[in-house]
């Protein structure tokens, strides 16, 4: 298994660099193939951790034969819930976008705070 971590503070750019970090892990790891909606949901994640937690923001990116599975951990115990969002709404489809995309997700409780995830096979 492969695995990086990065810590970010939470700070309006945190979101790009996260993605950037993603990418270029993906891209020495020989699975651009991946990378696109890799970095999308990973964006939506840490965007969510410095919208809502307003916390430090860990992610960590591990690679095994089937799977990429990208965590994002927070300091908040507010659970990451999705709910509908009605069509004029211009926030709130980020969870959305995770479900539909990826092959799995959830929110697992860490002390303190919780950990959201996704996971891409391939």
């Amino acid at each position: 298994m492969d695995m990086v971590t990065a810590a970010f503070a939470p700070r309006a750019e945190t979101p790009s660099e996260a993605r950037r970090f993603v990418e270029r892990t993906l891209r020495r790891w020989q699975r651009s193939d991946i990378a696109e909606v890799a970095c999308l949901l990973t964006s939506e994640l840490v965007t969510n951790a410095v919208l809502h937690a307003r916390s430090p923001v860990e992610l960590v990116v591990a690679l095994t034969d089937g799977e990429l599975r990208v965590e994002v951990h927070d300091s908040s115990p507010r659970p990451a819930t999705h709910s509908p969002v009605a069509v004029t709404e211009t926030r709130g489809r980020g969870l959305g976008l995770v479900e539909r995309l990826s092959d799995d997700w959830g929110v697992d409780p860490l002390e303190p705070g919780k950990s959201v995830w996704f996971a891409l096979s391939h």
